[in-house]
């Protein structure tokens, strides 16, 4: 065999091993694509019914919002008249009773004489355990006992 004739058997011999290669590598790549493509099927399958629970829990979401809001309206239409029949009361009835606590104080008073009228010679006394000290009498200052 001449040099030439060995050189086209090696390269004979080593495109059939790359051939080879390609083709495992192309049936493992059509395995993963076979693969891949059932995957994306099922995740469809599982992901247009979970879209729809969603697209109305949302609508459901949104129709709860619309009552929380009319709600929510009526309970300021509610404090806006209590306020108001607050003012209008304080302002009808927060005057005369003020004066007539007032005349009812001063009724007290003019009826039940005055404490301060007490006369000007006689101190205060204070009651301290069972006798009566002056306040200018000087309290001795609690210590030990003998």
């Amino acid at each position: 065999m001449s040099g030439g004739e060995v050189a086209g058997i090696l390269v004979a011999v080593f495109w059939a091993i790359l051939v080879s290669f390609l083709a495992v590598a192309l049936a493992r790549l059509a395995q993963t694509l076979r693969a891949t493509t059932r995957l994306v099927a099922d995740v469809t399958e599982q992901a247009v019914p979970l879209l729809a629970d969603a697209s109305a829990a949302v609508r459901s979401a949104q129709t709860q919002i619309d009552r929380v809001d009319a709600i929510a309206t009526d309970v300021q239409e509610v404090t806006s008249n209590a306020s108001a029949l607050s003012t209008t009361v304080a302002s009808t009835f927060g005057g005369p009773l003020v004066k007539v606590a007032a005349f009812g104080y001063g009724v007290r008073r003019a009826l039940g004489g005055r404490k301060d009228d007490l006369p000007a010679g006689d101190p205060r006394r204070t009651v301290i355990v069972g006798r009566t000290v002056s306040r200018r009498e000087k309290r001795k200052p609690r210590g030990k006992r003998d």
